[in-house]
């Protein structure tokens, strides 16, 4: 569910009507609703309810400073893979103990700024980076708490570049292989093992991949207290999916996932953490833009609107689909034809959707992607020195822009040329 509605004809987002927001910043822009951030928040939150645990929002999902000062207003934790995440999180009120670090490639001087600023745990993904971790703690004269991420080797069944759990995949270590990394870091001052860490992929619309790698982990969890290491808290990663196509079957409920960890886990009286991020914020955003001229081609009709593929990337990376909607509601029954909805920028990889059946358009009308508040403003760039556009956050019948469109000028004078030209 979402608060992305028509009311009196005119798609709103809550109670204001996009088409104001429209006229106050231009097109395109991002537009999130408070009231659904919250409310996927609470349904991961009420999901596990009875059992120790902590919801850590995946940043990456949608970095932008209000959003993320809501989910810790909310009570959540916050997943990171970054110095500049991590300095957005203590930026957005994140206590330390809150912040859970997660990457394959963290640097040494992303570690001191967290171990210096407060860290619930690194979840580690190599033994390089195992032992520089220690060697950076030692230093400071901390104790870093840690959990290390095994790959289970499971299929999540999800699309090839955002599929993590598999052998071949970079992240983590081989599950075979985590009982002597453990016992290694028994013998690093530096370490202290908190947990297990395992995340296998984005936007799984079957509970089965995560229930046969969080019996894996429960095994390992035994595995290792019987070797002397105090497990005491287990992170599962994020990955539920979304209905990305309203027409297709929803992806399992929160409810539905928390009941199977419940079932699978509980009995090994763990912390459990999972860092949701599409989930929260997928579908608590849409991407708003203007159609700049429809055009006749050869057996074909093309929509071209003023959003690109440098706005949201994710049909030209992924081949993902976004439902495409008019911000003025057709008429019941109105017809629809098939076209295709492109952007701007000279690729013909700037492609939203292709032969969508879509109502009769002109040029000037608004239209919305849906389920566009994960992965998009994060992912976006300033191709064909396109300015970033602007993210606007909507509660009740109020709205503010929380990142406003660069000028021209802007971006041009972040360049410096060198005086011997």
């Amino acid at each position: 569910m979402d608060h992305f509605l028509y009311h009196n004809g005119v798609l709103c987002a809550e109670d204001v009507p996009v088409t104001d927001i429209a006229a106050a910043v231009g097109t395109p822009f991002y537009v999130y609703s408070t009231a659904t951030l919250t409310r996927h928040f609470r349904l991961f939150d009420e999901a596990l309810m009875g059992m120790d645990h902590l919801i850590c929002f995946a940043m990456k999902a949608n970095s932008n400073q209000a959003v993320l000062t809501l989910m810790a207003s909310l009570g959540a934790g916050v997943d990171v893979v970054s110095g500049g995440e991590y300095a957005r999180a203590k930026a957005a009120g994140f206590d330390g103990d809150k912040i859970v670090f997660s990457g394959v490639g963290k640097t040494r001087e992303e570690m001191r700024t967290a171990l210096l600023g407060g860290i619930r745990q690194f979840n580690l993904e190599s033994e390089p980076e195992m032992r520089r971790l220690n060697q950076i703690a030692l230093e400071l004269g901390v104790v870093a708490p840690v959990t290390v991420r095994v790959n289970p080797d499971v299929d999540a069944k999800t699309h090839e570049k955002i599929a993590t759990g598999k052998s071949e995949n970079k992240f983590g270590i081989p599950i075979a292989r985590a009982p002597e990394v453990y016992a290694e870091i028994a013998t690093l001052p530096g370490l202290r093992a908190v947990g297990i860490d395992v995340h296998i992929g984005s936007q799984l619309t079957d509970l089965e991949p995560f229930r046969q790698a969080y019996r894996k982990v429960a095994d390992l969890t035994r595995t290792l207290r019987a070797q002397g290491h105090d497990i005491i808290r287990l992170d599962l990663g994020g990955g539920l999916g979304i209905p990305y196509e309203r027409s297709n079957a929803a992806p399992p409920l929160p409810v539905e996932y928390g009941a199977m960890v419940r079932h699978e886990l509980a009995d090994l009286g763990c912390e459990i953490e999972i860092e949701p991020g599409r989930l929260i914020a997928g579908n608590a955003g849409i991407l708003v833009t203007e159609v700049i001229y429809v055009k006749s081609g050869e057996g074909r009709e093309f929509v071209i609107v003023d959003a690109a593929m440098n706005d949201l990337v994710r049909p030209a990376m992924y081949s993902a689909h976004h439902d495409i909607v008019p911000v003025i509601e057709p008429a019941p029954g109105a017809e629809q034809s098939p076209f295709d909805v492109v952007g701007p920028v000279c690729e013909t990889g700037d492609t939203f959707a292709k032969q969508r059946n879509l109502t009769a358009m002109a040029e000037g009308d608004l239209i919305a992607f849906r389920s566009a508040g994960a992965y998009g403003a994060v992912m976006a760039s300033e191709y064909n020195t396109r300015p970033l556009i602007p993210e606007v956050l909507v509660k009740d019948d109020q709205f503010a822009v929380i990142r406003a469109r660069p000028t021209y000028e802007q971006i041009i004078a972040r360049d410096s040329v060198p005086d011997w030209l």
